[in-house]
């Protein structure tokens, strides 16, 4: 397959050799046809602890859903041996992040006296140009946003000051590319750049609540208990991390304003007010006709790399649902507040001429949008274009799906926001 052309082929997932050699070998070793054997919350915790020399964990409200999520990747996942391999290495990370982040903040209480008030935060549909209009943001050098080189071990366990490349940026470039070579296809359609803005759902890990592992397997159980939790105190721990984390990189200034940026929040935005009641929500807009098959063209890829058992139209009805529940809470949110803070953003006028829409959004948020920003933008549209990757080509018919399908679910939203048909 040509790079320039990713197409959405689901007859049987890609392995590279290595790959699939390690799965055959672990399956032979396990004795069954998946994984092996079960994922315990006991070992996870257990193997975190021994693996960072430390105990505390902190709050221990994350024990809850990290049962929840372990129980359901044990019944529904079908993880293949690698799949299992780097789901539960996941965790671990997760947790051991949780005790140097816990340790760090009990030898510096100053940490959570930090502020981080009155984010940017682009919460669009997916697929609607958010990464885009972050990424632009994010160039501006009075923003703070999350490196993915930070995303990948937020809380490491020495401070690397002084040196001239924190040693992470290494490992999310080993990530990245040990992600091109089991999913080639990936990077077209969500590049994943070591030096490049990443999601802050990921720092959402902390709490174990968050949309991350639906997006990375079938588990359904988690997804669905998940819907129905107070998210408060996942958003007071994304803003404990971003105040750890702008303790470990303080340069920008005291009173740095962070850019955020997933999908995810348009499910939760009453905690996420919550926890930050000054926030600047931008809400972008594009036909989901267009943006549903490629959403659930980019998770079937990414749940084919973990499981051997990825049915596209499973994936494609499971985020149909989860699109139209984004679409109707943040609709109540916005009914609830009077869409104060709120600002809409068409994709549209993105791929036309960006600059003016961050202008908008600046104004919004009451931030300067100074000539050193603006040009530093201006460069990083010459490098970061559409289509860098290559070109992303799906269909509604690749998952069993017809326009009639989505079209009944997104009516209202569509005529809300008065979202063209493109």
């Amino acid at each position: 397959m040509p790079a320039s052309e990713i197409t959405s082929t689901f007859d049987r997932p890609y392995r590279p050799a290595a790959i699939a050699i390690a799965n055959r070998v672990g399956r032979l070793l396990s004795g069954v046809g998946i994984g092996g054997r079960p994922i315990t919350v006991g070992d996870v915790l257990a193997d975190a602890q021994r693996k960072m020399g430390l105990h505390d964990f902190g709050d221990e409200g994350f024990l809850e859903p990290l049962e929840v999520l372990v129980d359901s990747i044990n019944r529904e996942a079908a993880l293949n041996p690698v799949g299992h391999m780097i789901i539960r290495g996941r965790i671990i990370g997760v947790l051991a992040n949780k005790l140097v982040t816990q340790n760090t903040i009990k030898q510096h209480p100053e940490i959570l006296d930090i502020s981080v008030e009155a984010p940017i935060v682009v919460a669009g549909l997916a697929r609607t140009g958010t990464t885009m209009l972050q990424r632009l943001i994010a160039r501006d050098p009075a923003i703070r946003s999350l490196a993915s080189w930070e995303a990948i071990n937020p809380a490491p366990p020495k401070q690397t000051s002084g040196r001239k490349k924190d040693p992470r940026f290494a490992q999310a470039a080993a990530a990245a590319k040990g992600l091109k070579y089991m999913s080639p296809g990936f990077f077209a359609i969500h590049p994943a750049e070591p030096d490049a803005p990443e999601e802050e759902v990921i720092l959402l890990e902390q709490a174990f609540m968050t949309t991350t592992p639906e997006a990375m397997m079938n588990v359904p159980t988690y997804s669905e208990w998940l819907e129905e939790q107070d998210h408060v105190p996942a958003y007071e721990a994304l803003k404990r991390m971003m105040q750890y984390l702008q303790w470990q990189r303080p340069g920008i200034g005291k009173d740095v304003r962070w850019v955020l940026k997933t999908p995810h929040h348009q499910e939760y935005m009453d905690p996420l007010l919550e926890v930050f009641p000054n926030a600047t929500i931008v809400h972008t807009h594009r036909d989901p006709l267009k943006t549903s098959p490629s959403l659930f063209s980019m998770l079937t890829h990414l749940q084919m790399i973990f499981s051997d058992d990825v049915d596209p139209n499973r994936v494609a009805k499971h985020w149909l649902h989860k699109i139209e529940n984004m679409a109707r809470r943040t609709m109540a949110t916005r009914d609830r507040v009077k869409d104060k803070g709120f600002i809409d953003v068409s994709y549209y006028d993105l791929i036309k001429d960006p600059i003016p829409q961050v202008e908008r959004v600046y104004e919004a948020a009451g931030a300067k949008l100074t000539p050193a920003a603006r040009s530093a933008m201006e460069a990083s549209r010459k490098v970061n274009k559409q289509h860098k990757y290559g070109r992303h080509k799906y269909s509604l018919a690749d998952f069993g799906m017809t326009k009639d399908d989505v079209e009944s679910r997104i009516a209202p939203y569509r005529a809300r926001f008065s979202v063209p048909y493109e």
